[in-house]
């Protein structure tokens, strides 16, 4: 080889490793777009393989690669029984698709729901289906017509649902439909399902439910005949548009008229329950049948939201007696940790009384027997409670407000221990037996992965680690999301997280994209995983920093921090935002003519709240499907929080941003749906309508047909795309 070839080598060779390097390092910095985050969703995380625990034995069901429904063990994944062959539901009915599907409790039918249409926020009804394991029969249920909530009673002989409004009831044997109420209508009378407002703030659609024997049926009836209406426009192509008509009490407003009733299966008897005359105007939030008795409580809660009682009622005697109450000099919030142990002679109680919120163990007459937590931490929620080893297991705040790790502990308070095993947020779901769980673990900048363990919390299998996710990731430069605290011009502290770019320069300046919530009790500065972070990160990738904190108001500090908003709903909170702009201002690399605030339902009134009150401090405000006055939002949530109107005038008209417009210098860009059910278009309307009034120019867009959420097809890319223009033109 002469010397000029080994250097042509040589210089092949070098040009070769240049551009494998720059090859490299170029694909090493792929940005992030908008198609990508709303339209491919490249980066979606996987959930853990499609399966739930059976209640009979240590046992799951999935669907095979036939889509059969089958049975396997949960250790070794072998299969021990096919459950429907999807020929033989084919053959039966042509049509039917396995979209959703759960095994009832005794293993003797598979509930199938088609066509679901959703409702509101919890609510749906489906064309249902009941699979005879057995026999190998499709049996339909009410004909077709579309139902909601189907329940099996305990033996699994019957069937309970809501249809048009109406509880009824289908023999499975026979097939006859029974109707256990008849008054059911539209904007009238509900039974067994709850009215709007119920389901939104209590967080729970269905009000009815078997007893443990199946000898009752408790239901709620709910009269929205007094309630007002709301009427939404839905566009379809049509001349006219069409309207939606649905019962929204606002506040200060008349709610349902709630009342109780338990169904004698057996006697075909309805008895109405009784409820104390203490209380005028009433809400019945929860109902729950005694596991060992034929005993039902029931909760009711003041309109007030700050004094709760607790009653048994047995249908048998047809007696009622109150066990338990609390009071509270602000508001009392409802949870489903309630929970009877000790053959119902004992319940587990979730309270902030003391001043932060944590577990309880009373006997069923009410009698303290002791704390089970204690410590300058909130306990956030119950995941288990394994009643032959006592033991509860619950998520809380104390190793950071950040983060939520799983602990055990015994009922009596004592043997503590750690069993997550990471930072960040953390859950597990038990299998009935409490041999096995499934542990979740997630964080700001880890996806979520997903494992099986014994009770030991000895792993057995990962069943999702999002490792592909992972290694796409390492395609991008990404930026970190950090977390810190400051502490304002009162001492308070408060944490937050932010997000630089990925070559950020400290001698640099950025602009500054600020995002908030701040609502009572929700918390965004959390080491969680989160899909709205790739928005940061494109917006990082585009020379933004990102920013947000919790203010007070918020989750995780205890009682005092967290109820100083009562009666006062927007005013600690913007403070607090306005410090945290003031101390981004502090910081070098940040430009203090270029800050951005944005946020989305409580956020959004946030972000008005900030453009009214603090322009002086922003350049720009971006406000999705925000309040613009609390008298526009539902009683229940609002008047927890503000009390009703003619209580707290000043606070209403005081806090509210409509009344400040007159103080906009900045930008405001204002979003909306026009088919948003829980914070209605009015909100904008009337916000809009104060700033023609006083020549405030503002952008605004309106979303026809969508809900709160704002989604489906394109549009989130759309939204998201409008915020980013909006920002380029307005902040950088």
């Amino acid at each position: 080889m002469t010397k000029y070839s080994r250097l042509f080598n040589f210089y092949f060779i070098l040009i070769a490793v240049f551009f494998l390097y720059s090859s490299k390092y170029t694909f090493s910095q792929n940005k992030i777009s908008l198609e990508d985050i709303w339209v491919k969703y490249t980066f979606r995380t996987a959930p853990p393989p499609y399966f739930t625990f059976t209640k009979q034995g240590d046992f799951y069901i999935t669907e095979d690669e036939q889509k059969n429904i089958i049975k396997k063990e949960l250790i070794t994944g072998k299969t021990t029984q096919t459950l429907v062959l999807y020929n033989d539901i084919i053959q039966q009915n042509p049509n039917l698709k396995l979209n959703d599907y759960s095994l009832s409790d005794k293993e003797k039918y598979l509930l199938i729901s088609t066509n679901t249409e959703l409702i509101y926020r919890h609510s749906s009804k489906s064309i249902t289906y009941s699979w005879d394991i057995a026999n190998k029969k499709l049996i339909s249920l009410s004909n077709n017509d579309p139902i909601m909530f189907p329940k099996f009673s305990p033996d699994e002989t019957k069937i309970a649902y809501v249809k048009n409004n109406n509880i009824y009831i289908t023999d499975l044997t026979t097939l006859k439909e029974t109707a256990i109420t008849t008054d059911g209508e539209w904007n009238k009378i509900k039974n067994g399902w709850a009215d709007w407002v119920y389901e939104e703030e209590f967080s729970k659609p269905d009000f009815f439910d078997w007893s443990p024997n199946g000898n009752y049926i408790a239901y709620l009836k709910f009269n929205e005949s007094n309630v007002k209406e709301y009427t939404m426009d839905i566009y379809n192509g049509n001349v006219y548009p069409d309207k939606y008509t649905f019962k929204y009490p606002k506040a200060g407003e008349d709610n349902s008229e709630v009342t109780l009733y338990v169904y004698d299966v057996k006697n075909s008897n309805t008895i109405k329950v009784p409820t104390p005359n203490n209380f005028q105007d009433l809400y019945i939030p929860r109902i729950n049948w005694l596991s060992k008795t034929e005993k039902l409580c029931i909760s009711l809660l003041n309109r007030y939201q700050n004094h709760l009682e607790l009653f048994l009622f047995d249908p048998q005697k047809n007696t009622y007696e109150k066990f338990f109450e609390e009071k509270s000099d602000t508001y009392i919030e409802i949870n489903d940790v309630l929970q009877f142990i000790n053959n119902d002679q004992q319940f587990i109680w979730m309270s902030n009384q003391n001043g932060f919120q944590h577990l309880y163990l009373y006997d069923i007459k009410g009698k303290l027997v002791n704390a089970i937590t204690q410590g300058n931490f909130d306990v956030e929620n119950v995941l288990a409670v394994d009643e032959q080893k006592k033991e509860i297991y619950y998520t809380s705040t104390e190793n950071g407000v950040i983060h939520r790790p799983v602990f055990k502990i015994k009922w009596n308070g004592k043997d503590k221990k750690l069993v997550s095993s990471a930072e960040g947020f953390n859950k597990i779901e038990f299998s009935p037996s409490y041999k096995y769980y499934i542990y979740s673990h997630h964080s700001a900048n880890e996806p979520p992965v997903y494992s099986l363990h014994s009770a030991d919390g000895k792993l057995i299998q990962v069943l999702e680690d999002n490792a592909s996710l992972k290694e796409k990731l390492k395609n991008y430069k990404l930026s970190k999301k950090e977390f810190y605290s400051f502490k304002t011009s009162d001492g308070i502290e408060l944490h937050y997280w932010i997000m630089k770019p990925a070559d950020f320069n400290p001698n640099q300046q950025y602009p500054v994209f600020i995002t908030a919530y701040n609502g009572p009790g929700i918390n965004k500065v959390n080491n969680a995983w989160e899909y709205e972070y790739w928005f940061h990160q494109f917006l990082t990738q585009q020379g933004y920093i990102v920013a947000c904190v919790d203010g007070r108001g918020t989750f995780g500090k205890g009682k005092a921090f967290q109820h100083c908003t009562y009666l006062q709903l927007g005013k600690l909170e913007t403070q607090d935002q306005i410090e945290f702009v003031r101390f981004l201002k502090k910081q070098p690399y940040v430009d203090k003519n270029k800050i951005a605030f944005q946020g989305w339902s409580y956020g959004g009134f946030m972000a008005l709240n900030m453009i009214t009150k603090a322009s002086d401090e922003i350049k720009a405000a971006i406000s999705v499907a925000p309040v613009s006055n609390w008298k526009y939002y539902d009683n229940i949530y609002t008047e927890r929080y503000m009390r009703l109107p003619k209580d707290n005038q000043n606070g209403y008209n005081q806090l509210s941003p409509i009344n400040d417009i007159k103080n906009i210098k900045g930008k405001l860009l204002l979003i909306h749906g026009a088919a948003d059910d829980n914070v209605h278009l009015q909100n904008a309307m009337e916000f809009v309508k104060q700033c023609v009034e006083l020549n405030k120019d503002i952008e605004f867009f309106v979303y026809p047909n969508k809900n709160h959420s704002i989604y489906g097809g394109y549009t989130r890319f759309h939204l998201y795309s409008k915020m980013f223009n909006f920002l380029e033109k307005n902040v950088k």
